[in-house]
């Protein structure tokens, strides 16, 4: 599956800001940028469209940054998609010709489990697969 890059980093960011575990913690841009290796420039784009969708806060001045403006386990990643790549789910599929209905169902019945999956996958899942301690032998 083909991500673009604007949605890879905007999950990425939105991890970042859901690790702050009292979600009140302003996280700085440069600091978000450095650990995802992310260009600041792109990064504060991303993360103006997830301001304007109301999935991030911020705050101004030289003590300024990002917050999640709900708790991570109320954000899910189809929150993130509608919020930087709102057509990504958008049915673009045709009836025409003799198999085109067939087809269409088909790829509707697979972007609704898909849409189904990003609802239920919270940034609260994300953070928690990270957590998880790796054991070596």
């Amino acid at each position: 599956m083909r991500v673009s890059q604007k949605l890879e980093y905007a999950c990425r960011a939105m991890a970042q800001l859901a690790k702050q575990a009292d979600a009140k913690t302003i996280t700085r841009l440069d600091e978000i940028a450095q650990r995802e290796d992310i260009s600041s420039n792109f990064l504060v784009q991303i993360l103006n469209d997830l301001r304007r969708s109301g999935l991030v806060s911020s705050k101004r001045g030289k003590l300024g940054g990002y917050l999640l403006a709900q708790k991570a386990d109320e954000i899910s990643l189809f929150d993130i998609v509608q919020s930087v790549e709102p057509n990504l789910l958008d049915d673009t599929t045709v009836s025409e010709g003799s198999s085109g209905s067939g087809v269409n169902k088909a790829w509707k019945k697979a972007g609704a489990v898909f849409s189904a999956h990003l609802k239920q996958t919270t940034l609260s899942t994300l953070i928690e697969d990270e957590d998880t301690p790796m054991f070596y032998i």
